[in-house]
């Protein structure tokens, strides 16, 4: 039972407790027909980066939110309607609770801070709320724990808002203070802590010795500790455990830092989620897109329009490809197009049957009939012109990512990358590629030549370094970044081994079966159809290692943590392999990693893994960020 009972609940809870918030903090009824309780939603902007990928704004109406606003934005006063406040308890925020206390503006508060409150900050809103004379129209104040970003079931990452205070490159800079390098490490452990109070479970910790990682893994487990001493007010038991999770196995927590491995996030990738976060504007699952709108012969040309686009879990295409290669991806989406064409005369006849032609869609849900032949049309058509949306869609999105694909040869740099990192041999050498003026942008190029750098097992030498650099500043390639790998290669030929790739490598397959054809959306010509071999990236062969308690090369410790006898005393301390996992990257994190991991637990039956990083970032973001380290 417990088997079949686990993949389900192996989920972060997170979208659970939003609605239980939304609903007043208490569970949402199910399968009932009574009307919502109108409310409005007053969040920050760290309320809103949570709440967006999880809730719609359909669905956020279903919970009777009429209306969801930013704090600090002008607010006209609704005073027969209860809010919901789900903000961070910093002292401008805070402020300007007060401020609205004072002010009148809702019939009832229900304050939800995302992190815990300290008591002064309470204070001031209870003396706010005495001064107003509005002590009775604060109704419930919550600490929510839920001061990170869900973007999968299996995937967060800490913060979106002032992501630049935690990033690689704050973590990683030479004059860092002590002080400041505290701040920076309270900030993720916060953070952790409460994605640990919403799944519902304690970890067993293991994290490398002597970097950032150490850091953050001894301060987690000591506020974890102090949580459970206090048993009248721990998070972690009773009926705050996250429905019983982990109620057979302590979760293990790998905490993994950056620096472990520095040329996956340069690496140019083949998967769509990856490639569309690499090459396009994509952010906290929507991605934007610049579509340029047609114009008459001989007119000028009208200006480019963005359009946005939520990819998410209810998307079953983007489910099912979006770990997929992209050449699998262009194909599904040609045949998903041929199958709809195959439809359109079923959608003309059924618009016709309600009277719709020329109508605009959104007509078709205020109609309502009894007839049998209309109640057929509107509950088909919907249906229809949904799979066309998606279509649509992906279409759009499939071909912004395959202009950047032919125009840059992607293809030809994901192919040597790999080779690079499997320490295959090259058809033809780097100098050619960083010399071909129609291979690629000078940020291309310069990603291509540090993940040579990286991975060589001997730097170049003096003389042929000086023949890269050249070239590379003929093709337009800002340095810094390579300034900034020279002295960490230099260190951690010091610390440590490098980092192994495993026999990766890719295969390249014949000409594209469908795509090819002239009736294709998809003119692929040109474009090399790469197939991945399975392989695991650094950070996944050290969960692996560690999972089945394999001997890792990699010094990983667990700080000494007990756990209560009250709590799990039945369980077997570290005898049995994990079954479930979380990695968490400090320093940044990617979604070609995410998807190893996925590919990973597919692979291995019965095993759960979650991915979370401190930043999602993309290669040119990181690039960005070596690139200031390595500024003289």
């Amino acid at each position: 039972i417990a088997a079949a009972i686990m993949p389900e609940l192996y989920k972060i809870p997170k979208k659970t407790a939003l609605k239980r918030m939304l609903n007043f903090n208490t569970p949402p009824l199910k399968n009932t027909t009574a009307e919502p309780v109108w409310k409005v939603l007053i969040y920050d902007r760290f309320g809103q980066d949570i709440i967006s990928p999880l809730l719609s704004v359909k669905e956020l109406r279903d919970m009777g939110i009429t209306l969801h606003l930013l704090l600090h934005s002008d607010r006209d006063p609704i005073p027969d309607v209860p809010a919901i406040y789900f903000v961070m308890p910093t002292e401008e925020n805070i402020d300007r609770i007060c401020q609205d206390l004072r002010n009148q503006l809702y019939e009832s508060y229900y304050l939800n801070f995302i992190s815990a409150i300290s008591r002064s900050k309470l204070e001031d809103i209870a003396s706010a709320a005495l001064a107003a004379n509005a002590v009775n129209q604060v109704t419930k104040v919550f600490d929510q724990y839920l001061n990170f970003i869900t973007l999968e079931d299996d995937m967060f990452v800490l913060c979106n808002q002032n992501k630049e205070q935690i990033s690689y490159h704050a973590i990683n800079k030479p004059d860092i203070m002590d002080t400041d390098m505290e701040v920076i490490m309270d900030t993720i452990v916060d953070s952790l802590f409460c994605f640990f109070v919403t799944l519902g479970a304690v970890p067993i910790i293991r994290c490398p010795r002597g970097n950032a990682a150490e850091m953050v893994a001894v301060k987690l487990d000591k506020k974890l500790r102090e949580n459970l001493r206090d048993a009248r007010n721990s998070l972690f038991t009773g009926d705050t455990m996250g429905a019983g999770q982990f109620s057979f196995q302590r979760p293990l927590f790998v905490l993994a830092d950056r620096n472990l491995d520095l040329a996956t996030p340069l690496h140019h990738t083949w998967t769509y989620q990856a490639l569309i976060h690499d090459v396009l504007d994509f952010h906290l699952n929507r991605v934007t897109l610049e579509e340029s709108l047609g114009s008459e012969a001989g007119a000028r040309p009208k200006k480019k329009t963005k359009k946005s686009y939520d990819l998410t879990a209810a998307d079953q295409f983007w489910q099912k490809h979006k770990g997929s290669p992209f050449p699998e991806v262009a194909e599904s989406v040609q045949e998903e197009l041929d199958k709809y064409r195959a439809q359109e005369d079923e959608v003309k006849r059924l618009k016709s049957i309600m009277g719709l032609e020329g109508e605009d869609e959104g007509a078709i849900s205020m109609l309502s009939d009894n007839t049998a032949k209309l109640t057929s049309a509107v509950s088909s058509l919907p249906e229809l012109l949904e799979k066309k949306r998606l279509i649509d869609l992906h279409t759009n999105v499939a071909t912004a990512v395959l202009d950047h694909i032919k125009s840059r040869k992607l293809d030809v740099y994901f192919e040597y990358e790999e080779k690079l990192m499997s320490k295959s041999t090259l058809d033809k050498s780097l100098l050619d590629i960083i010399t071909d003026p129609d291979a690629g942008t000078p940020e291309d190029k310069m990603r291509l030549f540090l993940i040579f750098y990286i991975t060589a097992q001997q730097p170049p030498s003096e003389g042929d370094l000086e023949q890269y650099k050249k070239a590379l500043i003929d093709a337009g390639c800002d340095l810094s970044p390579l300034n900034y790998i020279k002295q960490w290669k230099a260190f951690t030929k010091m610390a440590t081994t490098p980092a192994n790739y495993g026999n990766s490598g890719v295969k390249p397959m014949g000409l594209f079966s469908r795509v090819m054809n002239t009736g294709s959306q998809f003119v692929m010509e040109g474009v090399k159809n790469l197939v991945l071999k399975q392989h695991n990236l650094p950070v996944t062969r050290i969960l692996d290692n560690l999972m089945d308690m394999k001997s890792n090369p990699v010094s990983y410790f667990c700080p000494s943590f007990e756990i209560q006898d009250t709590i799990h005393s039945s369980i077997p301390r570290n005898k049995n392999p994990f079954q479930e996992a979380i990695v968490f990257v400090v320093g940044g994190g990617n979604y070609i990693e995410y998807q190893n991991l996925v590919d990973y637990t597919k692979a291995k039956q019965g095993k759960r893994v979650m991915y979370g990083c401190s930043e999602l970032f993309s290669a040119a973001q990181f690039m960005k960020q070596l690139s200031q380290l390595g500024q003289k």
